[in-house]
């Protein structure tokens, strides 16, 4: 493959602006990162430690492997919820190595709200689930949770994908074969109880570890017995009486060790062949990725120079580089596994739309991965271009998308508006990760397009009723919704609703595509199907 010719001129005032301004983003995303994963009330801590329990990233350390990568999801998940209250959903999920295994790590944080589950923990721990079913990854439970937050009950209870979900999914990664083992740390109460009930292994610490239906009070309440928590749902009733649990352990430590000589025991899954070479480092310094982003999101760049800074030895094989020149195709290696990348360098015309059709399919027929690199206003609009068909073009890219079925992947680098965010594989369209940037926004329409057509309508009502409307008037109409759309666009609304996976530092995205695409590759890839296509 030939190596991309960079363009950028590093010595430009532009360039370290941009650079700047992205390093200050990037440090802004570390902070809120350590602040989510760290800080805690001194109380909570202390109440753990009274209890001799291990905070939940001190149990993620004596569980992984030493010196491997863990690739945290969604860590910034509720960071607008709840009033901020809840950092990371109090849940901490993941990819890491146990025992020489890939598995994903699903931990109740107990030091956020005694590890209650609200709607946002729910959602979290269903797509956490849902990507261990996708990638077959064995999963490993660290359950310590105060049990579902029953003022919101109904936000997390009874529709399809709700508490009930994270049951389902348990049940139906046992169906597969892809086996679990959950540690027992705290309380495991109410439907909690399921996470060690459903598991194949469980081990449960004796003193804080329980797994109950309800809890002594709850007991008393509903039937008049007294009973302690021990008796109720301790460790050696559940190992010696019951056998719901399968090991008892007499300290997190324990428990832990005991955990990592169980996935010890899991057969290795013999991965999907795809082509693969000796890794390279990118040619181009990754860092100047902060560089290459402008500061202002309406401004064009180009995206070889992002791919260059992410691929193997910056090396690219470009498809059709004179035609549909606003969507970019091509072959590259990352970590040494060969993918196929489609990335925007502008609106999505007819030519464009059909260029990434046809190459979608060439990557299916031929097995190769496929990365979205998404900076996209969405597909052209106009008389001309629907006379052409761009309804019907955008319609191919995007049911070309849907029976994709070697995985996908996607990252938004910039913009994602529109219907380009379906055409360019976003959050509907199961990628198997979707990863943002700090400076990303996504939302149906720009902010500004968005006040733009609602004052339209409300001048028209307006003008109807023989009001005219003054200056004050429109800015009355625009002002709250750019606000609102500003907010609800930007990256940090996204990952707080669990839109994406998490937001990564730009000069991280190597790295965390080369372990996705690594986890992708524990299931099989299927032959290439699709619907039909309108011509």
């Amino acid at each position: 493959m030939k190596r991309i010719e960079s363009k950028l001129n590093t010595r430009s005032p532009e360039f370290h602006a941009n650079a700047a301004h992205n390093r200050r983003l990037a440090e802004e995303l570390k902070e809120k990162q350590r602040g989510a994963r760290h800080d805690r009330p001194e109380r909570d801590i202390e109440r753990l430690r009274k209890q001799s329990k291990l905070l939940v990233r001190e149990r993620l350390e004596r569980l992984l492997d030493p010196g491997t990568p863990f690739l945290e999801l969604s860590t910034l998940a509720a960071n607008m919820a709840y009033d901020g209250e809840v950092p990371g959903a109090a849940v901490v999920a993941g990819i890491g190595i146990v025992s020489g295994r890939e598995v994903l790590i699903n931990a109740g944080d107990a030091s956020v709200k005694g590890g209650a589950w609200y709607p946002l923990s729910v959602k979290k721990t269903v797509r956490a689930l849902d990507i261990a079913i996708e990638n077959r990854l064995p999963v490993v439970h660290l359950c310590d949770s105060a049990g579902g937050f029953l003022p919101l009950q109904a936000n997390l209870f009874a529709d399809r994908y709700y508490a009930g979900r994270i049951f389902r999914n348990q049940s139906i990664l046992s169906k597969m074969g892809v086996q679990q083992v959950a540690v027992v740390c705290g309380h495991c109460t109410a439907g909690g109880a399921y996470v060690p009930g459903l598991s194949d292994y469980n081990v449960i610490v004796r003193g804080t570890g329980a797994i109950f239906l309800a809890g002594p009070p709850l007991v008393k309440a509903a039937t008049g017995e007294e009973v302690t928590v021990d008796e109720l749902g301790g460790c050696d009733m559940h190992t010696r009486l019951s056998g719901t649990a399968d090991y008892p352990a007499s300290s997190e430590e324990e428990a832990i060790a005991i955990a990592r000589d169980i996935v010890a025991q899991f057969k290795r899954p013999e991965k999907t062949k795809i082509e693969w070479q000796e890794p390279e480092e990118p040619f181009y310094d990754p860092a100047e990725l902060y560089g290459v982003i402008p500061r202002d999101i309406k401004v064009q760049f180009d995206m070889r120079e992002v791919i260059a800074r992410i691929v193997d030895g910056s090396r690219f094989h470009e498809y059709q580089p004179a035609y549909g020149t606003s969507l970019v195709c091509g072959y590259a290696h990352i970590w040494g596994y060969k993918v196929g990348i489609l990335a925007n360098n502008g609106v999505l015309f007819n030519d464009s739309a059909l260029k990434g059709t046809h190459f979608i399919e060439l990557c299916n027929q031929n097995k190769t991965p496929i990365l979205f690199l998404q900076n996209i206003t969405g597909f052209m609009v106009g008389k001309d271009y629907e006379q052409r068909g761009i309804t019907k073009d955008g319609a191919k890219m995007i049911m070309a998308v849907s029976g994709s079925e070697v995985p996908k992947f996607t990252v938004i680098v910039n913009g994602s508006f529109g219907a380009g965010n379906y055409g360019m594989s976003g959050r509907a369209f199961d990628p198997r990760f979707l990863f943002m940037w700090p400076q990303s926004q996504i939302s149906v329409m720009g902010a500004e397009q968005a006040a733009n057509t609602l004052a339209d309508v409300k001048l028209r009502q307006m003008a109807r009723h023989g009001k005219q409307a003054t200056a004050e008037d429109i800015a009355a109409i625009r002002e709250p919704i750019l606000e609102d759309y500003r907010r609800q666009s930007s990256a940090y609304y996204s990952t707080s609703e669990i839109w994406d996976d998490g937001i990564l530092d730009p000069t991280d995205t190597r790295n965390a595509l080369g372990m996705a695409i690594s986890a992708a590759l524990n299931t099989p890839i299927g032959e290439p199907r699709y619907g039909v296509f309108r011509m």
